[in-house]
């Protein structure tokens, strides 16, 4: 897909905009997007998308005392990128950075995407076991918190479940 402002190359930035049920898409080049001053198309005054990935990565302040470090002190021992960098910029220096600012980025995906794993979409297909497989995986999470908190009963009914997924699995 083009870009929608100049029409030749391609997009790479995608925003949807949904005003009382409407909704509105907007598909932008890297070089439009900051030639408009990275702003969100459509909004009262303009929205810096850095802004809003800055408010993202700082959503908790309480959460500065409780890890370790302090997030502006948290640094890329790789590309030397600082958090503070990171939460201005929007991008990492290396693919290192990953793991360096891990205990901030994971609050920040569980907030976005509600989960800290991705799972992705499962063909239809090819998707039966693989459902099996995650229903089972979970039911057997399920079953151990219910085993540690001596919930025996429910318990039972967790594992037989789990015996006729894999049952059913089997048949597959």
């Amino acid at each position: 897909m083009n870009c929608q402002e100049c029409g030749k190359r391609p997009a790479t930035l995608h925003f949807t905009k949904i005003v009382n049920a409407e909704k509105t898409e907007f598909h932008l080049c890297e070089a439009c997007a900051r030639e408009k001053g990275e702003m969100i198309p459509g909004t009262p005054n303009g929205f810096s998308i850095h802004n809003l990935l800055s408010g993202l990565l700082d959503f908790d302040p309480s959460s500065h005392s409780s890890l370790g470090n302090k997030p502006q002190s948290i640094r890329c021992e790789e590309c030397g990128l600082t958090y503070s960098q990171f939460s201005k910029l929007g991008r990492f220096g290396c693919s290192s950075c990953y793991r360096y600012f891990s205990e901030r980025l994971d609050p920040l995906f569980k907030r976005v995407h509600g989960n800290t794993s991705h799972v992705g979409k499962v063909p239809k297909r090819s998707g039966g076991i693989i459902k099996y497989k995650r229903e089972i995986e979970n039911l057997k999470q399920e079953l151990s918190k219910k085993i540690e908190f001596e919930e025996f009963e429910q318990a039972a009914r967790i594992r037989d479940k789990i015996r006729d997924l894999e049952r059913r699995m089997a048949e597959f």
